[in-house]
């Protein structure tokens, strides 16, 4: 029980996610501070706002006779958050990743990277199989 458990934490896949998790995290706690600290104070200064977590303001009265107050300030911050996480990991991850998806393709297609520990290709598997049965007769 214990080895299995010992080949579930030491497969690659496992430690990579586990990285990509607290980079994640990490992440997020710089976002939301360049959000709440940047963003936030100076478009909440366009609505006459603190930040705007506290911007665009709508006050809905109630059956008690008070009122529920709605930030749609906080739902702007909120997509402007998403939309600077989404940036940085296209910028930072997809567009490298896509370059060197395309240079190793590249480099496939001119023959100058051989392939080592390619699994044979079906037509590699098929030639195999007509040489065996061509043998037993």
């Amino acid at each position: 029980m214990l080895n299995g458990f010992k080949q579930f934490i030491l497969r690659g896949n496992v430690i990579d996610l586990a990285v990509a998790v607290v980079i994640g995290a990490a992440f997020t706690n710089i976002v939301s501070a360049l959000v709440n600290n940047v963003f936030n104070p100076a478009l909440g200064a366009l609505f006459d706002a603190k930040s705007l977590e506290t911007a665009l303001p709508v006050a809905i009265p109630t059956t008690s006779g008070g009122e529920a107050v709605m930030y749609f300030g906080a739902v702007i911050a909120a997509v402007i958050q998403f939309l600077l996480v989404a940036i940085v990991v296209y910028f930072a991850i997809i567009v490298p990743i896509n370059y060197l998806s395309k240079v190793a393709f590249k480099r496939k297609e001119e023959g100058t990277e051989p392939v080592k520990d390619a699994p044979p290709t079906e037509l590699e598997l098929l030639t195999d199989i007509r040489d065996l049965l061509a043998k037993r007769e």
